[in-house]
């Protein structure tokens, strides 16, 4: 489906709130990925945003909720692969998510999702959803291909 800005949608499906749902959003983006022509080390590394995104949203946004789901939005343009995950949680504020490489958080097992992500895409935006939920929005250039 091709949009006004040259996009076009590859994926847009809603998946449970189980962690077998993360397995299986991970893999349909990273074949969405393969396809849009991102190599082997791209992949990997949209793969392991995708994982923590959809680890947060499932345990701590729906908190394991079999009646919320996650929304998966794929769009393909000819300069950019964009991924949208929307959960129906509660929301938070990113700045009072606690600095996963502080001395005092280094050793924690979690906290460290965030940051992940922007390590391995170009841009990563949190944004409350209407009604309720976050919005994670996480972009990375079809032009920084390795």
């Amino acid at each position: 489906m091709a949009s006004d800005t040259g996009s076009f949608g590859i994926i847009d499906q809603d998946y449970a709130s189980t962690l077998e749902s993360v397995d299986v959003a991970e893999a349909d983006i990273v074949k969405a990925a393969a396809d849009a022509g991102f190599g082997e080390d791209d992949q990997h590394g949209i793969g392991m945003a995708v994982r923590e995104c959809m680890v947060n949203a499932v345990v701590h946004g729906n908190r394991y909720n079999k009646n919320k789901h996650v929304h998966v939005n794929v769009t393909r343009s000819s300069s950019e692969f964009r991924v949208n995950i929307t959960d129906q949680g509660e929301g938070f504020e990113t700045e009072k998510v606690p600095d996963p490489l502080d001395d005092t958080n280094i050793l924690r097992h979690s906290g460290r999702g965030l940051f992940l992500m922007g390590a391995f895409m170009d841009d990563v935006k949190v944004q409350k959803a209407f009604p309720n939920g976050t919005k994670v929005t996480m972009v990375k250039s079809l032009g920084s291909q390795t």
